[in-house]
């Protein structure tokens, strides 16, 4: 607990430009294993907006699934939550999965389209078929490979066609090192948008190290890199940040006061010159303590919930 400090003593100042997204990553449970409810997500997205000294910025979602957790193909309960608190989303499909699977990913989503209306899809921002699949591939995990990828993407086009969807940007979510992976040319092809998520925490192998003090430098390579891999495509940062808690890696340290300066670097540099950007992440775990945890901010009421460092722009 000594990485908190009281958020009515936290007087967060942001003079960033207005038009880029600006939100947070939420997966469908806790550390449990627990599936979030409505008013779990809806606790999450009024905190992210009530955040000190962020005048209400950051308003958006990113999610990893259609589907809400325990049923089949039902809608995830995060969509009715944006609805109530006016937060935007960055939908989810998870796609390491088989072409069965895959299909109740697009069951929910044709059912939210279905339940929801335009209430729901005025407030999408864009689609990301998968997260990270082709990494996963690679290090010999259950991923997807480039070609069940664009097979997804192709599907879900096809599902948003003539709904009030149609016209979203549809994009994939992976590590900047798969997009820069000439044998994923065809993800990126098939794309309207990328997905770019890169931790310089675990970047050990960097040239200069991946301490803090070479962790702006390290992002921004990789940004660079994934944008010139990007065919024209706008490239949005869906994943990146600094553990509070868990283990060293190379000269990486978790900590506040090095998240502080990630922060600070990175993300503000990121906001100031109009990226969409979704933190990973808002809260930290409940119940089981993960590692490394990621949160900025902590268990409690929204108002006067503790926040892991100061955040200024």
């Amino acid at each position: 607990m000594q990485f908190f400090t009281s958020a009515l003593a936290v007087a967060a100042t942001f003079s960033v430009a207005d038009a880029a997204i600006k939100g947070f990553n939420s997966g469908s449970t806790f550390s449990t294993g627990a599936n979030k409810q409505q008013a779990d997500f809806a606790y999450e997205m009024k905190a992210a907006q009530q955040l000190p000294g962020t005048n209400g910025a950051w308003t958006s979602v990113r999610l990893y699934t259609m589907i809400q957790g325990g049923t089949t193909d039902s809608p995830i309960s995060a969509i009715p939550a944006a609805i109530e608190t006016k937060s935007t989303l960055l939908l989810g499909l998870w796609a390491s999965e088989t072409s069965d699977a895959f299909q109740n990913e697009l069951n929910a989503l044709k059912n939210a389209i279905s339940q929801y209306g335009t209430a729901f899809t005025d407030l999408v921002t864009g689609i990301s078929v998968g997260s990270e699949d082709l990494y996963r591939t690679s290090t010999g995990e259950v991923g997807a490979t480039p070609e069940q990828v664009v097979d997804f993407i192709s599907k879900t086009r096809a599902v948003i066609k003539g709904t009030s969807l149609e016209g979203k940007p549809v994009g994939h979510v992976d590590t900047w090192d798969a997009f820069v992976n000439g044998a994923n040319s065809a993800v990126v092809s098939a794309c309207d948008f990328l997905g770019m998520d890169a931790y310089p925490y675990y970047q050990a192998s960097t040239v200069g190290g991946n301490g803090i003090g070479n962790a702006n430098a390290t992002f921004w390579k990789a940004y660079t890199d994934t944008v010139g891999a990007a065919q024209g495509k706008p490239v949005w940062i869906t994943e990146t940040g600094w553990p509070i808690v868990g283990d060293t890696i190379g000269e990486a340290v978790p900590g506040a006061e090095d998240a502080r300066t990630f922060w600070e670097e990175a993300v503000c540099h990121a906001l100031a010159t109009d990226v969409n950007m979704y933190y990973f992440q808002l809260q930290t775990s409940q119940g089981v303590q993960v590692n490394p945890d990621w949160g900025i901010k902590g268990a409690g009421d929204i108002v006067n919930e503790a926040v892991r460092f100061q955040v200024t722009c």
